[in-house]
């Protein structure tokens, strides 16, 4: 088994593997005379269908009974009120500057004692989709929130008879114990006026508490999930990832990094035209050997937006749940999904895996490219990035944008471009583990590393067609790569419209301020939080190298 749930009992005491204050005060929740145990999507289902709120459309779910649903399964509609987004702000990790555990640790214990009157359910699922690497996961949650629980389901891998085979056969991870997920939506308290989201990651449990969001469950399960790759060799990937098979003998493996809305999951899916045989691993969550270069799927769905998926889209017919959408009747009196956004933003859907025909659970094959996904406005189209430390830290200063798929404290202002390191704003564990995990795939492993910017160079739209051109010359080879201006360690496809003037000092300037505040942004790490996301010299050294190369090409 990849992850323990069951111990001997010279295995079971203080200090042990698996129990810790924080994990005893959640795992014996689970075995209370309240619990109910759901065993089967078909189960969780009919919870779900049944639950006080839930709209049953008239959608049906395509395929169902392939995994694990009845024929006349339909898509579920289920929405949380005002709040449609993660809140990063309710966020407390344990080990981490300035959290007080103890305090966490008794609010836990209330929250628990809180709902010992009410039913709970039980569910099951399998993070990891290979034997290679597999944790099981435990999700427990108050009667009437059944339809995040049915969702939690779909999302990961439910625990059918090829998974459990699988499962049985498949590596121990170190001495790794079962996450463990206490969840209590509706719980609030004065001093966590957006929730609280409380991890412990080194020992796999988390409380999620007064979090009605889906997204907040999927993200939160996946954190533990990612923290026990991170400790056990593996780089653990907010992003997508396919392989392009351009001849019997040759592939080109990409990985893309960005956070929501930045087109990681457009570039994932893309079929450029059909001119390559393509699978794809995942366009949200994966794993990558470092000592291999495999890659391994987390997660068999997708939690997607449904904003450009307007009613009767062909894509729709693989939804097999959806959140903070509306519905209507449609001119055959069907119930059907009411999408595009229209009530709020960041309508979401969790679609099958049959929307992908060309998916796999691994790629086999190393990884050959890393693709940072930006939107920073002195970026051309696409800049390769040579040198592990530079290559490292561009992906530890990704700049983006916030969408409407997080959830803001008071006060912070949206617009802002922010820096979000390596696009996982879910990491557990201090920020230089990432660092050398991708540093690592660069130097050791040679896989290339570039920038893409999706969003404008300098006021000028980047298309989706400019993105897919540079893209496609860089899989298949034949890319005409020219020095980037002044810089000595990176490289650009010049494209017409998007090609940098150096000789513009206002355009210098800005370029070089831009990667100013990404140095001064590391530095910050040097001392914010004591240190905890500090990361070398060497990193800092190639930011300034640089800042320095622009500096002196406009004296």
């Amino acid at each position: 088994m990849s992850t323990k749930a069951r111990y001997t009992h010279d295995e079971i005491g203080k200090g042990k593997p698996g129990f810790s204050k924080t994990r005893s005060i959640i795992e014996a929740a689970f075995y209370g005379n309240n619990v109910i145990e759901v065993v089967n999507l078909k189960q969780a289902y009919e919870l779900a269908k049944n639950s006080p709120g839930a709209i049953v459309t008239d959608m049906p779910v395509y395929r169902g009974e392939e995994f694990g649903l009845k024929k006349d399964t339909k898509v579920l509609l289920f929405n949380d009120g005002s709040v449609t987004g993660r809140c990063a702000a309710a966020r407390r990790i344990a080990g981490s500057p300035n959290v007080d555990t103890n305090d966490l640790d008794l609010k836990v214990m209330d929250a628990i004692y809180d709902t010992r009157k009410k039913t709970m359910y039980h569910a099951e699922v399998y993070i990891g989709l290979d034997p290679e690497f597999m944790v099981k996961a435990h999700l427990l949650i108050p009667e009437g929130e059944e339809n995040i629980l049915y969702s939690w389901m779909l999302n990961f891998q439910y625990e059918s008879d090829e998974y459990n085979k699988m499962y049985k056969k498949s590596r121990a991870i170190g001495s790794e114990s079962d996450i463990y997920i206490f969840s209590d939506p509706q719980w609030s308290h004065p001093e966590h006026p957006l929730g609280l989201t409380y991890f412990n990651t080194q020992t796999n449990c988390a409380a999620l508490l007064g979090m009605r969001y889906f997204g907040e469950h999927k993200k939160g399960t996946l954190t533990i999930a990612w923290a026990i790759a991170n400790r056990n060799g593996y780089a653990s990937c907010h992003g997508g990832q396919k392989e392009y098979r351009l001849s019997p003998n040759h592939s080109y493996v990409a990985s893309f990094f960005g956070l929501s809305g930045s087109g990681k999951s457009t570039l994932t899916h893309a079929v450029h035209n059909n001119k390559y045989d393509i699978t794809v691993l995942h366009d949200d969550a994966f794993i990558i050997n470092t000592e291999t270069g495999s890659s391994i799927a987390m997660e068999p769905t997708y939690f997607d937006k449904t904003s450009d998926y307007p009613t009767g889209c062909e894509d729709n017919r693989y939804l097999l749940t959806a959140q903070n959408c509306s519905a209507t009747r449609d001119d055959k009196g069907d119930v059907v999904l009411v999408t595009e956004d229209i009530r709020n933003g960041n309508g979401r859907a969790i679609k099958s895996k049959l929307w992908s025909p060309n998916r796999v659970d691994k790629i086999e094959s190393p990884v050959n490219g890393i693709f940072w996904i930006m939107k920073d406005p002195t970026i051309p189209p696409i800049i390769k990035v040579n040198g592990s430390h530079l290559a490292a830290v561009m992906g530890a200063t990704l700049a983006t944008k916030r969408t409407n798929a997080e959830r803001l404290a008071p006060g912070v202002d949206p617009n802002r471009l922010v820096v979000e390191p390596y696009a996982n704003p879910f990491r557990t564990y201090p920020l230089v583990d990432d660092y050398n995990k991708f540093r690592s795939l660069v130097k050791d492993r040679h896989v290339e590393c570039y920038i893409l910017n999706t969003g404008d160079f300098m006021g000028k739209d980047i298309t989706p067609g400019v993105t897919l051109s540079v893209l496609e010359q860089i899989v298949e080879g034949n890319a005409q790569l020219k020095p980037w201006g002044p810089f000595s360690n990176m490289e650009t496809i010049e494209v017409e419209g998007y090609v940098p003037d150096f000789d513009d000092e206002t355009y210098v300037n800005t370029l070089k301020a831009r990667m100013t505040e990404r140095l001064n942004f590391i530095f910050e790490k040097d001392t914010q939080d004591g240190g905890y996301n500090a990361l070398p010299t060497e990193a800092k050294e190639a930011l300034a190298k640089v800042i320095s190369e622009a500096h002196n090409h406009v004296k």
